[in-house]
């Protein structure tokens, strides 16, 4: 009884186009806004902030690029964490030879560099698809790791090929502390979520779905397929860039190339896929199960006084961290957003049957 719009009549097209058409949807989001604003910088303690909820929110953004390209346009790309790396070492490189240069100019920058990177490697997209593309943005991969490792320049002739991030201010503004860093994440997270949500429910969103449902039609009804594509890989790793900064900037500090190495695309994919393909919604999803089901795994034994080691541990973290995967694909193969949408959908017309 708690979940029903009647009586909520639309009386014009933009409230019936809302993002929120349910008053009920509205009022949750408000709701949890206030608290990640203002309730959780208050009551959570610098581990949780550092170890769980910054990490969160950057893979979600990082998700959510992903996810405008694998699951909006349907172009499989498996180079997310090259484009991350890209967005940081550009950042970190205009930083340091630019000392005054804004931080929000740096982000900015990083994730400039990235769209051009992401599109360069996007264009064999208008030839080839599938497992043929997979390998062709795993190219990306290898490139970015040999470029960052070997080229000094890059690291600024650093001789350990690790690089440092300054003290970081923002409009005069501190950001040092964990909930300092938590609340610029939050800020930026925010406002790309929002922006990307408008922008694949405008006409090239749609043009993105056409091409991912069948792009021999989409070109016949006049859908360009090279600027569909080309543009869905701009977005991504413009997003995948920022997030790339983020990540190395707030929540790392200090890095070398492996910190983006294929591992971290992998992870990402894992996100939208068990998350939701085709769900902004869906990129929080999973990159909440990515990041606390292996903390969960880590804190069970513990919390039931089962003495484990530490190898031991991480091989039945992965066990059971791969197991649970599967079973999600096997068992809701649209995701965790999927999950919550048949949940709303019970709650509309409950207490009554389907």
């Amino acid at each position: 009884m708690l979940y029903r719009e009647n009586g909520q009549f639309k009386t014009s097209y933009r409230a019936d186009q809302q993002i929120f058409p349910i008053r009920q949807d509205r009022v949750l989001m408000v709701f949890l806004l206030a608290f990640a604003f203002l309730a959780v910088p208050a009551m959570a303690s610098d581990y949780l902030l550092s170890g769980v909820v910054i990490p969160f929110l950057i893979l979600s953004l990082a998700a959510i690029g992903l996810n405008i390209l694998v699951g909006y346009c349907g172009q499989i790309s498996l180079g997310s964490g090259a484009f991350m790396a890209v967005g940081a070492y550009a950042a970190w490189n205009f930083g340091v030879r630019f000392p005054e240069m804004p931080l929000l100019v740096q982000i900015l920058l990083g994730g400039f560099f990235s769209m051009l990177v992401g599109v360069i490697f996007g264009i064999p997209s208008l030839r080839i698809r599938g497992l043929y593309l997979a390998v062709a943005t795993l190219a990306a991969q290898f490139f970015v790791d040999w470029t960052f490792l070997r080229i000094p320049f890059f690291t600024n002739y650093s001789s350990s090929g690790s690089v440092s991030v300054p003290p970081l201010t923002f409009f005069g503004l501190d950001v040092q502390t964990p909930a300092q860093k938590y609340l610029f994440i939050l800020l930026l997270v925010v406002i790309i979520a929002l922006l990307a949500k408008n922008l694949v429910r405008s006409a090239i969103g749609r043009e993105w779905m056409a091409i991912r449902d069948m792009d021999v039609a989409a070109s016949v009804i006049g859908i360009r397929p090279m600027y569909a594509k080309l543009s869905a890989f701009a977005v991504s790793s413009f997003i995948i860039g920022v997030s790339g900064v983020l990540w190395g900037y707030l929540h790392l500090g200090s890095w070398e190339p492996l910190a983006f190495d294929l591992n971290r695309s992998f992870q990402l994919l894992f996100m939208v896929i068990i998350g939701g393909l085709g769900s902004i919604v869906g990129s929080f999803y999973g990159a909440a199960f990515i990041v606390l089901i292996p903390i969960l795994l880590n804190r069970i034994p513990a919390m039931m006084g089962i003495p484990i080691g530490v190898d031991t541990a991480a091989h039945i973290e992965h066990m059971v961290f791969g197991a649970l995967i599967v079973f999600f694909l096997i068992a809701e193969p649209h995701g965790l957003a999927r999950l919550w949408s048949i949940a709303k959908e019970k709650l509309r017309i409950w207490p009554f049957p389907h």
